[in-house]
């Protein structure tokens, strides 16, 4: 626990306004996969069920999607308001990590393939936040303001 307290520390010491605006802009883009995923669920469980690696049901399947979108909205604005914004990117960690590694990566690595490059790239930028935290312009940084304690 001492050396993610020492992560944790540093990216609260370097923290720099311009990251804020990368971090709503990465909340926004969770956000839209969320409402993306609820307005067309019958196209990414296709896509799922025909790289369905572990034998899940289409029932477990279904209900996936709609954990993870649910996930990727909540989560989203969590990000984009600086709220608890630590535990919302460790939420988001491993739903990528599973599109990268078995949903995308099925395709290859082909340039059309946008899907597996946006999804490395929400993941890198899921870790930075995860060691940075919120920032100075986030709603963290005004309850820590104004109690004396940060809550992420």
């Amino acid at each position: 626990m001492n050396v993610i307290r020492k992560i944790e520390h540093w990216g609260d010491v370097h923290q720099s306004k311009w990251l804020d605006f990368l971090r709503i802009i990465l909340g926004l883009v969770i956000f839209g996969k969320g409402v993306s995923f609820i307005s067309d669920t019958s196209t990414l469980q296709n896509l799922i069920t025909q790289n369905n690696v572990f034998g899940f049901s289409s029932m477990l399947i279904s209900v996936a999607i709609h954990v993870v979108a649910f996930a990727h909205l909540v989560g989203g604005i969590l990000i984009i308001l600086g709220l608890v914004t630590r535990f919302a990117v460790v939420i988001q960690i491993p739903i990528l990590l599973f599109a990268v590694f078995f949903v995308n990566l099925t395709r290859g690595f082909s340039m059309p393939n946008s899907e597996l490059w946006l999804s490395i790239l929400v993941l890198f930028m899921l870790i930075l936040f995860w060691v940075v935290g919120s920032g100075p312009l986030s709603v963290d940084e005004g309850l820590k303001n104004k109690r004396g304690k940060r809550y992420d």
